[in-house]
């Protein structure tokens, strides 16, 4: 049984929802790491100032969740796409996790710079 935002539409070939679900996970994969690097800087107490360890880890866990958010979202639109037969989404994930990540390794590159 499918959820009722699937039912519209004609069923794509399974290859390229099977593909769009390796897309899902790899995103996902990516929200997870972010968060993993947060656990790091918080957790091994990486000789840092306390609070902005705290800054740059909580910046890194937003950025996670956002990621594994857009994800679904991301799966979403493009499994309606399909579907419908219409174009593909631009995937609007991708600049917000680049600006996300250059402002977290900026940050970080300032930070140990001037240690």
């Amino acid at each position: 049984m499918r959820p009722e935002v699937l039912r519209d539409g004609s069923e794509p070939d399974p290859r390229f929802t099977l593909a769009n679900e390796r897309t899902f996970l790899a995103w996902i994969r990516t929200g997870l790491a972010l968060i993993a690097g947060a656990v790091a800087i918080e957790g091994f107490g990486i000789d840092l100032d306390e609070t902005v360890r705290g800054i740059v880890a909580v910046g890194l866990t937003l950025l996670g969740v956002a990621v594994a958010v857009g994800a679904g979202v991301r799966w979403l639109r493009v499994e309606q796409a399909m579907r419908h037969g219409r174009p593909l989404p631009f995937p609007t994930l991708i600049p917000f996790l680049v600006l996300g990540s250059v402002v977290v390794a900026a940050t970080l590159l300032v930070l140990v710079a001037t240690r």
